[in-house]
């Protein structure tokens, strides 16, 4: 396997809100050099490759008869990610595949089977945790603000379902293909971001979904309950309902409560300021029991900016000197058994295990 530098890589699918939004992220790295794009609809191909100088291919098939692309970033409908993964990594091509990574915890575990066989890297994107204020947030539980963690909650309302209309993405609208809604399309980062900042599992979940809109079959509203292994409690409200006048159109949240303190953080957006609160009762904060620890990101182009661009920087690395990436694929098999657990608990009201 070559591990030489710039990496080539391929944007596989472009039916999705993202791929315009990697391209300047790969493009500011230099241990990248994107060079194909692979999609079936000439009309999203075509323009697509003109306005980034990249060479246009239906299939992966024809990809992969030209080309030795290093890495392909996988954005196709959740459904359709485990086969094109598993074609990728028979030919020896390190995986970057969007989150959830797969419509169901089957498809997920195929992905991580074929990734270890085939001995390339996997990582999937949940790169809240390149934030420095999560790395910041993950410390301080660590040096014991918060003392023995109680409870969690985590908020994250995204846009309207029109979104994904206009950006070719009507799949996502579709459980067949995308296995659901606001939960396992953004829910996800919060499970992950929880589950990384706690250093614990979830153990069994209870939930409830609602449908607001009237044309499509998934959910958008989701709240649903995480009980981890070492007791705290986690509350999460996801949904696609924020309204239109919203700032940024996102409402996000993140808090954890601890028998000696609280810690919160309602990210911003990039080129505004962080704000990390810390209010902590233990000894080794006194003096500074209620505070506020700033963050003031510069922008920086592409997907998710600053933590965008670290989480593809650190991908590159593992790739180039070996190690693990900074989200693994079990990480993302872990966020989606949480998932099904939702959905399976709204259906049978009831607590649902997590399996181990």
């Amino acid at each position: 396997m070559r591990a030489k530098q710039p990496l080539d890589v391929a944007i596989v699918g472009l039916a999705h809100l993202h791929p315009p939004l990697y391209l300047p992220t790969f493009q500011s790295l230099p241990a990248f050099r994107v060079i194909a794009a692979v999609d079936p609809d000439p009309q999203i191909l075509r323009p697509f490759c003109e306005e980034f100088g990249l060479k246009p291919f239906p299939s992966l098939e024809d990809l992969l008869a030209e080309q030795e692309p290093d890495v392909a970033a996988i954005f196709l409908p959740h459904a359709a990610c485990p086969e094109a993964a598993e074609v990728c990594a028979r030919a020896g091509v390190h995986l970057m595949i969007e989150k959830p990574m797969a419509a169901h915890t089957e498809g997920a575990r195929r992905i991580v089977e074929t990734a270890a066989r085939n001995g390339v890297k996997l990582t999937t994107g949940y790169c809240w945790r390149l934030h420095p204020a999560a790395r910041a947030f993950k410390q301080l539980i660590a040096d014991g603000a918060v003392g023995r963690p109680v409870a969690a909650e985590g908020r994250c309302a995204a846009g309207r379902l029109q979104r994904y209309l206009d950006g070719h993405a009507a799949w996502m609208l579709d459980p067949r293909q995308s296995g659901g809604g606001p939960m396992l399309n953004l829910g996800v980062h919060w499970i992950d971001f929880f589950r990384w900042v706690l250093q614990d599992e979830v153990t069994e979940v209870s939930a409830r979904n609602a449908r607001v809109n009237t044309r499509y079959e998934i959910e958008d509203n989701s709240f649903a309950h995480l009980r981890f292994a070492q007791g705290t409690l986690a509350a999460l409200d996801i949904s696609y309902t924020v309204p239109d006048a919203f700032p940024h159109g996102r409402d996000l949240y993140v808090a954890v409560r601890g028998t000696a303190g609280v810690l919160s953080w309602a990210p911003a957006y990039e080129g505004e300021c962080d704000v990390l609160t810390v209010c902590s009762d233990d000894n080794a904060f006194r003096g500074a029991a209620n505070r506020q620890i700033t963050f003031q990101l510069d922008p920086v182009p592409g997907y998710s900016g600053y933590m965008g661009r670290e989480y593809v920087r650190a991908f590159a690395r593992s790739v180039l000197e070996g190690g693990e990436p900074p989200v693994t694929g079990q990480d993302g098999l872990a966020a989606l058994q949480v998932v099904e657990a939702v959905y399976q608990a709204d259906r049978e009201r009831r607590w649902v295990p997590v399996p181990d």
